[in-house]
C-alpha cells in the first residue's frame, strides 16, 4: 500500500490527546473511580499518554491497564486457527468503575464490541466510555466513540496507519491506499 496522505503529525497526535484527557475529566467530574483499558496493541500507549496527561492536569493518575481482545473478535476464525494471545493486565476490579476503552482507530465498530465483551466478563462497571485518536467512519455495528482525537472521512479501500514513538519510533497517522 501507497501512502497516500499524512493527517497527523506528533503535534497533533499531543493535542489531540490533551483535549481527549480534558474532555475526560470535565464529563467524569474529576478521577474518581476511573480506569483507562487500552485496546492492544496502539491503544495501550495511547492510554498510558492520556493517564499522564489526566495526572499532570489533576495531580492524580487515573489506573492504565491493556485488554487482549483476540479470543472477543468475531473474525477469528479468519484471522487463524491459532491466534496470538496476548496479555490482559487490569490494575483492579472493574466494578464500579468508568471504564475507558482506548484505542488508535475506530473503524466498523467490531474490536469496540468485542473489547465490552472482554470487559464485561470482568465485572460490571458503572460506566463504560470509548475514546479513540481517529474515527475513520463506516460502522458496522451502532458504537460510536464519546472521545474523539480526529474524524477523518475515508473509503473502504483506503486505511488509516496510526504510528507511535512507543511501537514504531515516531508519532505520525497516515493514509495508506
Amino acid at each position: 500500500m501507497m501512502e497516500k496522505a499524512q493527517i497527523m503529525d506528533s503535534e497533533q497526535i499531543r493535542r489531540a490527546l490533551t483535549r481527549i484527557a480534558h474532555e475526560i475529566i470535565e464529563r467524569n467530574k474529576g478521577t474518581e473511580n476511573l480506569m483507562l483499558l487500552g485496546i492492544k496493541t496502539r491503544g495501550v500507549p495511547l492510554a498510558e499518554r492520556l493517564a499522564d496527561l489526566i495526572e499532570s492536569f489533576e495531580g492524580k493518575r487515573p489506573s492504565v491497564g491493556s485488554l487482549d481482545i483476540s479470543l472477543y473478535r468475531d473474525d477469528l476464525s479468519d484471522i487463524g486457527d491459532q491466534p496470538v494471545l496476548n496479555k490482559t493486565s487490569v490494575p483492579g476490579p472493574v466494578v464500579g468503575k468508568i471504564i475507558v476503552l482506548v484505542d488508535d482507530v475506530l473503524y466498523t465498530g467490531r474490536t469496540a464490541r468485542a473489547a465490552l465483551d472482554a470487559v464485561i466478563d470482568l465485572g460490571r462497571p458503572e460506566l463504560i466510555q470509548l475514546a479513540v485518536l481517529v474515527d475513520r467512519g463506516h460502522r458496522e455495528l451502532p458504537i460510536r466513540a464519546d472521545y474523539v482525537g480526529k474524524n477523518v472521512p475515508t473509503s473502504r479501500r483506503e486505511v488509516i496507519a496510526v504510528m507511535l514513538t512507543e511501537t514504531d519510533g515516531h508519532d505520525r497517522v497516515v493514509i495508506k491506499e
